[in-house]
């Protein structure tokens, strides 16, 4: 009997180690366009135009935002590790640009050495005025309805501000 208690405490702890140990498996990811190196390799550049790089690629990821002439396509291989920030490992952005006519006129590829990493600032903007807190925003306003014009309050809201 107690042989059988041991057996499934250690198949139960079996069982918990790998779902445990599933958690912490790197997750792969994949963004964007998929890359086809022989229609990328096909799109030559003073032979074809807008609607035969659409025909041969598809529609692009991006398009240029104040220069409509060059298209990007985008593909991004990332991992990461249960609830870490993706890390892209392996990365293509292909840059077709075009004449006023619609014709192509360049084909360049950037690889993942390309990405940055931008970091955005935990600092506030200062202000001018009071700081308030929490609970004088909940209750700043008990006491001023209903008052006299010119009373002000707490908010300091007397005639001329």
């Amino acid at each position: 009997m107690k042989l059988l208690s041991v057996r499934a405490l250690g198949l139960s702890l079996a069982v918990a180690g790998a779902l445990v140990s599933g958690g912490c498996t790197k997750l792969k990811s994949h963004q964007g366009y998929v890359i086809d190196p022989d229609l990328v390799n096909s799109v030559q550049p003073g032979v074809d135009t807008r609607d035969s790089v659409t025909q041969t690629l598809g529609s692009p990821t991006f398009v240029a935002q104040f220069n409509d002439k060059q298209w990007i396509y985008l593909s991004r291989d990332s991992r990461n590790l249960a609830y870490n920030r993706p890390r892209p490992v392996e990365q293509t952005a292909i840059r077709i640009t075009f004449d006023d006519a619609g014709t192509v006129t360049a084909i360049d590829k950037t690889g993942v050495d390309q990405v940055a990493f931008v970091a955005p600032s935990d600092k506030k903007t200062p202000t001018l005025g009071r700081e308030r807190g929490f609970f004088e925003d909940l209750f700043g306003n008990i006491g001023t309805v209903g008052a006299p014009v010119g009373a002000g309050g707490p908010g300091g809201g007397g005639p001329g501000q």
